[in-house]
């Protein structure tokens, strides 16, 4: 399947790792906490936006007094311990990665997540070992609907974009990655399964996770 790539690039929440849920519950306790109803279509809203844009997003659409680095340092602070010590990588991720890497193909990462979380978990997983470069939310504050963070990975990869396969579980990540001209293998996840039809229709291919491959 690598045959026409010289490299893969990887999203990391919901697609290597499983931690939709931590964010969820994150956002629930941050509104929850100012007496603030959790909004039924947030995730939806917020899917794909770098740190800055959902800290931005949540200060407007509620209303909040805090200023958007206090917003982002309480969400890290929140989540820093499941980073640590409870979230874990995919079934079969941690095998796939390996077989991209024994197939002589360069490997990225392009993740909406901060420096600090990325470094964490990857560390912890055992895969940062794998990665020629790392592009987070920190660097590329755009959201993953526009192309920015996939070509800057190539970049830092070398790779031209036709030459990227990427690996996206959200709709906004797809998208980003067939703008920025490349191959996407869209990932099943309990938290973007509403959408599994429009990312599907929009993915190259579709699977429900690494062990089918």
């Amino acid at each position: 399947m690598f045959d026409n790539f010289d490299a893969v690039i990887f999203d990391m929440d919901g697609t290597l790792i499983d931690s939709m849920w931590v964010w969820r519950r994150v956002d629930e306790d941050f509104l929850q906490k100012r007496n603030i109803e959790v909004p039924v279509n947030l995730q939806k809203e917020i899917e794909g936006s770098s740190f800055l844009e959902t800290a931005q997003y949540f200060k407007d659409r509620f209303n909040l007094n805090e200023n958007i680095s206090d917003i982002v340092a309480e969400w890290i602070c929140l989540v820093k311990n499941y980073y640590e010590n409870v979230i874990a990588l995919k079934p079969g991720a941690f095998d796939f990665i390996n077989m991209v890497k024994e197939n002589n193909l360069k490997i990225g990462l392009a993740t909406c997540n901060s420096r600090d979380l990325t470094e964490i978990i990857l560390k912890r997983t055992g895969i940062d070992v794998f990665f020629n470069a790392v592009v987070t939310g920190s660097e590329v504050t755009k959201d993953k609907t526009c192309p920015d963070i996939f070509l800057e990975a190539a970049a830092q990869l070398d790779v031209h974009p036709s030459r990227c396969l990427v690996f996206e579980d959200t709709l906004s990540g797809v998208q980003g990655a067939k703008r920025a001209g490349m191959t996407a293998i869209a990932v099943h996840d309990e938290f973007s399964h509403p959408y599994k039809e429009e990312i599907a229709s929009t993915a190259d291919r579709y699977i429900i996770g690494f062990t089918e491959i």
